[in-house]
């Protein structure tokens, strides 16, 4: 198997004191210096930009930016000994769709379709998720009540609608 190897071209810029100063305190994984943290920075983006996020590569940078609320969570819980149940899921749910919405796009109505069922598939899987946390008067979340405040609306319009026959 032969390696493809990677020129490597130097980069020079003046950057202001405060982003030179974030930069070398940013954690990225896999980089200690901070010519390791602007290349995977810069390869991030030019993924991105270029539209080539699989749904595992976007899972993986949705987590990375709501990286700093998943450590506050885990900190908070190692502290206080409580743990959330519904803002868990809540951060899964968004991490997971957007890493849907940025790993799509669809060329055809057909895919657009596809999109469509997996993203409403995966709201009704929270809805569900939250009507379970509902059926006791203390969710398992920082704030107890939290659930059962929201959920009146919701249960009021599942009251209106009528089960479709072969459903």
């Amino acid at each position: 198997m032969t390696a493809t190897s990677t020129t490597m071209e130097p980069l020079s810029a003046r950057i202001p004191s405060e982003l030179y100063l974030w930069l070398a305190q940013l954690q990225v994984e896999g980089a200690t210096t901070n010519s390791d943290k602007l290349r995977v920075l810069l390869g991030q983006l030019k993924r991105h930009h270029d539209g080539a996020l699989d749904y595992v590569a976007a899972h993986a940078w949705a987590r990375d930016i709501t990286g700093r609320l998943r450590d506050a969570l885990v900190r908070m819980e190692g502290q206080t000994g409580r743990h959330s149940d519904v803002l868990n899921a809540m951060l899964d749910h968004v991490t997971t769709c957007m890493a849907i919405v940025v790993s799509n796009a669809p060329t055809s109505e057909q895919e657009a379709a596809k999109l469509e069922d997996l993203l409403v598939r995966r709201g009704f899987a929270l809805s569900d998720m939250l009507l379970r946390q509902a059926t006791t008067s203390q969710a398992s979340a920082y704030d107890p009540a939290v659930v059962q405040r929201h959920a009146a609306a919701t249960l009021e319009l599942a009251h209106t609608l009528q089960p479709s026959k072969g459903a």
